[in-house]
């Protein structure tokens, strides 16, 4: 009679890459129809619907930041879930999948506003295009993911209390009792 072993692939898991940085395209679209100077379902002010208008361009900016903050967030969510030996590994891929996705997130919208925007005169500034002018907020993405693991993790270590997370308690009285 033949026993199964079954062995843990020792491959990292790439679908949390993969995950993260797809999640680029529907961010990328929202980043679009929301912002001013897109499609700006927002504030829906025609003031704000034209990138001619310097007001506009932080406002686009801010936009895709907090949509790269949420992105983060809902990702670190999905990761602290993920247990066991590959934790750190999706942990990796998945901040190396969120850069990949804020990057994919942009370019996106950029791709948005050429193919669905009104023609712009980029003669004046380069901005009045819909485009991104601070690239700082593509780190976002990631760095949401991270602290997030970060909070979500302690906070489950708290509810949990100490040793049933893995870690060694020293045996005998706590000072004081």
């Amino acid at each position: 009679m033949r026993q199964h072993i079954s062995r843990r692939s020792s491959r990292p898991p790439w679908k949390w890459f993969a995950a993260a940085a797809a999640g680029g395209v529907p961010v990328g679209l929202l980043w679009w129809l929301l912002a001013p100077g897109g499609m700006n379902l927002i504030t829906r002010n025609p003031a704000l619907a034209d990138g001619t208008n310097p007001e506009v361009w932080l406002l686009r900016d801010l936009t895709l930041a907090g949509l790269c903050v949420f992105a983060g967030c809902l990702v670190a969510v999905f990761l602290t879930d993920k247990g066991g030996r590959d934790a750190q590994a999706a942990f990796l891929l998945g901040l190396a999948g969120g850069l990949g996705g804020a990057l994919i997130a942009w370019l996106t919208g950029v791709l948005a506003g050429q193919l669905w925007g009104g023609p712009a005169d980029t003669s004046v500034n380069a901005s009045v295009a819909f485009s991104l002018r601070s690239l700082p907020v593509l780190i976002l993405w990631p760095a949401a993911t991270a602290t997030s693991v970060f909070v979500l993790s302690l906070i489950n270590l708290l509810k949990s209390g100490p040793g049933s997370a893995g870690t060694p308690v020293a045996e005998g009285n706590a000072p004081g009792a």
